[in-house]
């Protein structure tokens, strides 16, 4: 989506000038000759930038008594000032009150839109800054090479560039948002906010206010603006949907449908041009079934479902995901990377990770920083916590009970083969084909040697 700027100036023949200049580059503008009008405009719909004059005939505020409603309401949007009888002090206070850069008029085109493109490029790091502070941690890339999640990432570059709205279910810590995150990143908004609303962590009372602001006096003071506001030109993301109160649900409805909204305390529709993502966690066809959740809603989040697997659907890729996330550990914390060994691996590979790609993220952090010994040994399978190693194959835990010494050759080694390939189809999640292709067997012999050992599965995926 192209930026949109305001231009505020009492002489028509610049209003036009700068309109000219700025629609030849792309940009889309709007137009205002006065405070009053200036101020109704940012209000209804929020500007990218505005390029606002410093003198203005006729108006009941000047340009830098404007400056200080705009950026009382919303400060990070950069202003621009111009003036025709600019002067050092004129500059100077201009700059004290907010405004991004000064332009004494004449000024040429080039040197308007260099400004301009400055200013648009600051404001994007400072939204990107402000929000890596805030989602400190969280990745922008749905990591691993499964069949599972490659496929995801294929439906995501798919859909992203199209502007459809898209909801993302899966369990809870299967990287909802970061796949929200990449479709904001490949799609014509990429250059807009992105902002995400937790459903799930707010009060109920506060719904409305935080989705639609408050509308304050006439004169800004108490306005609050909300998310759908401030992701005009971007992306919205409603985190966990199905926790939103009924009664937001009616009104969210009309505001997707129209892209217009009224502010609580307020009587005039604002305008927004936003595209909105939904995450859940629930089936939310269940929820509609039990009255919990609207129907007219659902059917216009879900244009495009997403469904994110869970990490034990794509066991493949805990290997890959573990050590990168020792790695980041490493490079955050200024420790030494440790290695996995085999065990260890397989043993992750046997869990059934409830908290998913978040949980394994957590823990190999907390591993790296509280294992014991030389940071030159590798992290074992002994090492893992209780509630990981319990699920461990077997042969992990070999049975010091089983006097293996005692056996011939024969029966030590079908024991041991058992007990391998045990751990192996549970590592797979019982896939013969992955068990197969890791082992170094044709699928085929795999068969045959698990039904010599007497080896069988009743959740095993043949596939």
């Amino acid at each position: 989506m192209g930026h949109e700027i305001l231009i505020v100036d009492d002489e028509p023949d610049i209003r036009l000038l700068i309109e000219g200049i700025l629609a030849d580059e792309g940009y889309e503008t709007r137009l205002a000759a006065d405070s009053d009008s200036a101020i109704a405009a940012f209000r209804e719909r929020r500007p990218s930038l505005v390029v606002l004059d410093v003198w203005l005939q006729g108006s009941r505020l000047d340009g830098l008594g404007i400056l200080n409603v705009l950026h009382k309401e919303e400060p990070s949007i950069p202003v621009i000032m111009i003036s025709g009888h600019g002067t050092i002090e004129t500059a100077v206070a201009a700059l004290q009150h907010g405004a991004y850069d000064f332009i004494e008029k004449p000024f040429q085109a080039d040197r308007l839109l260099v400004v301009v493109r400055r200013a648009l490029e600051a404001s994007r790091l400072a939204r990107e800054n402000a929000e890596l502070r805030l989602r400190a941690g969280s990745g922008t890339v749905l990591e691993g090479r499964s069949a599972a999640i490659t496929a995801v990432r294929n439906q995501i570059d798919r859909v992203a560039p199209t502007g459809s709205r898209v909801l993302i279910s899966g369990a809870a810590g299967t990287g909802k948002e970061v796949a929200a995150r990449m479709i904001h990143a490949s799609s014509r908004r990429a250059e807009g906010p992105f902002i995400a609303l937790n459903c799930a962590t707010l009060a109920p009372g506060r719904f409305e206010e935080e989705l639609f602001g408050i509308e304050g006096g006439d004169d800004g003071t108490g306005r609050r603006t909300g998310v759908l506001e401030r992701a005009h030109g971007g992306t919205l993301v409603l985190d966990e949907v199905s926790d939103m109160p009924l009664e937001t649900q009616g009104k969210i409805v009309r505001a997707l449908q129209d892209q217009t909204f009224e502010r609580l305390g307020g009587a005039r529709r604002v305008k927004v041009d936003v595209r909105v993502l939904a995450t859940t966690n629930r089936d939310l066809q269940s929820e509609i079934a039990m009255g919990r959740f609207r129907e007219d809603l659902y059917y216009r989040l879900a244009v495009v479902p997403l469904r994110i697997p869970s990490l034990r659907e794509r066991r493949e890729d805990i290997p890959e995901l573990a050590r990168m996330f020792l790695d980041r550990a490493a490079e955050n914390a200024g420790l030494p990377l440790r290695e996995l060994s085999g065990d260890a691996i397989a043993a992750l590979q046997s869990y059934e990770w409830p908290g998913n790609v978040r949980e394994l993220r957590n823990l190999m952090e907390r591993l790296l920083i509280m294992m014991p010994g030389n940071s030159s040994d590798p992290i074992r399978a002994d090492m893992l916590p209780s509630t990981v190693g319990d699920g461990a194959p077997a042969l992990l835990k070999f049975d010091s009970d089983e006097d293996v010494m005692s056996l011939p050759l024969r029966e030590a080694r079908d024991l041991f083969e058992t007990q391998y390939l045990q751990a192996q189809l549970l590592r797979f999640g019982g896939n013969i084909s992955r068990t197969a292709g890791f082992v170094g067997m044709e699928r085929s012999a795999l068969h045959r040697k698990l039904k010599q050992l007497g080896v069988t599965s009743e959740d095993r995926n043949t596939g």
